[in-house]
This record gives structure tokens, sequence and C-alpha cells, in this order.
């Protein structure tokens, strides 16, 4: 992990942390650290900094923390996510919180399994635990707010228009002529279907609720493939 994420239930004083279990074992096997060492510390919710270790047993290991930066500005992108497979959405919804956003609303449509929905992988804390992953992962500590929605059409009237406001909406179509712009600076709201795409009635309420569909090019890409490839160009450039 580039980040050992802290809670406050892990402060045992208002400058010391006590960990167990999985972050005190990556301690100690891979940073291969030692009493004296310093380590990267971020707190839920708060402050990046530095944790010094001060002492250490097997399967305990206590830090002295300095947490002195603000965890990175996360993007102006909120993400409209169809349920993929369960096995795909483990591992993308770890892009998607590694690339910083913040806001995921997951939804049902007309090619999404109703099976899909009754995944342990969607149990908060089956959530909780790939989010802490990608978060580790990047350096940061803002949680991402995460909804769920089985049902399409009251999720796109009762639900996007609020979630969209005030920013510019995109829906991923690969019929689409357009292009998916790049280098975005305004507020975006980006939905992506599922494996087969929408179906027409899916995009005609997405465009008729404001989205412009756009597209990657000729190629048909998996969800775990194109999501990536839609941040990564949507994103703004470092300034």
């Amino acid at each position: 992990m580039n980040l050992i994420i802290v809670e406050d239930s892990d402060f045992v004083s208002p400058g010391c942390v006590r960990l167990r279990g999985r972050r005190a074992l990556h301690i100690a096997t891979v940073h291969r650290a030692r009493v004296g060492d310093v380590v990267r510390i971020g707190r839920i919710g708060g402050c990046i900094g530095t944790g010094t270790l001060t002492s250490q047993s097997p399967g305990v290991v206590e830090l002295e923390v300095r947490l002195t930066d603000p965890a990175p500005e996360p993007p102006q992108i909120t993400m409209l996510l169809a349920l993929p497979r369960p096995k795909c959405f483990r591992r993308l919804l770890q892009a998607i919180v590694t690339f910083g956003i913040k806001r995921v609303a997951v939804f049902g449509a007309y090619r999404v399994e109703k099976s899909y929905w009754a995944t342990p992988w969607l149990a908060p804390e089956a959530l909780q635990e790939k989010v802490l992953l990608a978060l580790e992962q990047a350096r940061d500590t803002t949680l991402p707010v995460i909804s769920l929605h089985p049902e399409f059409k009251p999720f796109v009237e009762d639900v996007v228009p609020g979630l969209s406001q005030g920013t510019r909406r995109i829906v991923a179509h690969p019929g689409s002529l357009q292009p998916c712009p790049a280098n975005i600076s305004e507020p975006v709201t980006l939905a992506v279907g599922p494996e087969g795409g929408f179906t027409q009635y899916e995009t005609d309420r997405l465009t008729g609720a404001g989205f412009e569909p756009v597209s990657l090019g000729a190629r048909i890409l998996r969800v775990e493939q194109a999501v990536p490839c839609l941040l990564g160009r949507i994103l703004p450039l470092p300034a």
C-alpha cells in the first residue's frame, strides 16, 4: 500500500495510533519497517503525513503520526455506472476510486442481470474494503459516496437530475459519431452502460435528460476497459 490508512478508532492518543491485522502485517513485511522508521500515513476524511514506528510486536504496531498535508483535490466527475458482472465490478470500483471520483451511482439497466444485485460485493462492508484499498493505492483519504439504484426508470427520473445538476452530461455510446471530448475543465457527469450497451429506450431517456452521446472510436471495448479510457480522456491535464 502506498498510504497506510488510519481511522479515528485507531488513535490511542491525539498523536499516536495502534494498528493490528493487515496494516500491521504490511508495515512489518512489505515496508519492512522497524522502530524508528517512517511510513506514509493518512487519516480517513483528514490529512496525510508521516508515521514514525515507536513500538512493534507480532501483529501490532504503534506509530507517532504527524498529519499536515491535505488530501488530493478530487476531479469534478460524477460516475453513473450500470452494474457490471460482480467480479468486474470489484476491479472497476477500485479503478474509479483510484482516479479520485467521489460520487458513484450504480444503477440497473435492461442488460444488467437481476442476479448481479444479489452479489455480496455490494454489501457495505465489501464496498468499504475495496474503497480503502483504492485510497491506499492513490494516496487519498476522502471516501466516495456510493449509491445503488436497481431500477433504471426511477433512477433517471428522480435521481439523475439532482446528481448531474450544473454539470456537462456525457453518456458513453459506441454508436455515436461524436468522439469523447478530452481535458474537460468543467464538472462532468459520465454515464456508462452495461456490456452490450444501453437499449434505444435507455439511450433516449438519457439524451432527453441532457446527456450527449460520445464514443471512443469504432472498436467495442469491455466496460472495465472503457471506463479507465473515458476517465483518462475526460480528466483535465495538470496545470
